[in-house]
């Protein structure tokens, strides 16, 4: 019963758009109707405002963060506990991606799955983190950094040890967000793709 009250209210956490919220607060025009129409950090930085897409990208992480570190503090340290931090970390990551509050049409889920991986394990949320940059730096592809960064997360998560529970939470998360930059992919393969920066068309 703890634990199904426990993933509920993950998901509810995880339902809660700051790219929304923020574009609201900035008096921006709501991020699903322009650009990628992805309500994230990346997409409301095309608005030209950074202030928000930074409060976005910073609110969307600690739902993440905030989910899994309350969990691991109040679940039972035993199995049963470990699998509730598994359930909740996959429990607000879905609820970004598939938000009750937004008719289930939500973000990626990149900022949102490294504020959980952060609190399973901060040398792995670093780890992913320093791989996002890199590859953000190097090539300017938000779609990019974060698909290989995906591919990174479980294997970092392996190599640091982590419980069978919470590196399967980890592999499913990199795999939902890999599915959801499918169109990111294509545009990838096509030269379509926008780079970080680049504001809204007129």
């Amino acid at each position: 019963m703890l634990t199904i009250v426990f993933v509920i209210a993950a998901y509810l956490i995880g339902s809660i758009s700051f790219a929304v919220l923020m574009s609201k607060a900035f008096g921006l025009a709501d991020p699903r109707t322009y650009g990628s129409g992805n309500p994230g950090a990346t997409n409301v930085l095309r608005s030209g405002k950074k202030a928000a897409a930074v409060l976005t990208l910073l609110g969307d992480a600690a739902k993440g963060w905030v989910a899994v570190f309350a969990t691991i503090k109040l679940a039972p340290h035993d199995g049963q506990g470990l699998l509730m931090v598994a359930l909740v970390s996959l429990a607000v990551f879905l609820g970004h991606v598939f938000p009750v509050f937004l008719k289930f049409k939500g973000g990626k889920g990149v900022a949102t799955a490294l504020g959980v991986l952060l609190a399973l394990s901060g040398w792995l949320g670093l780890a992913v983190l320093a791989t996002w940059l890199l590859v953000a730096v190097v090539f300017r592809y938000s779609s990019l950094a974060a698909l290989v960064a995906a591919v990174g997360a479980p294997i970092y998560a392996m190599v640091l040890v982590l419980r069978p529970e919470l590196v399967f939470a980890v592999a499913i998360m990199s795999m939902l967000l890999i599915w959801r930059h499918k169109g990111n992919i294509q545009n990838l393969l096509t030269g379509k793709e926008s780079r970080i920066g680049a504001k809204k068309a007129a």
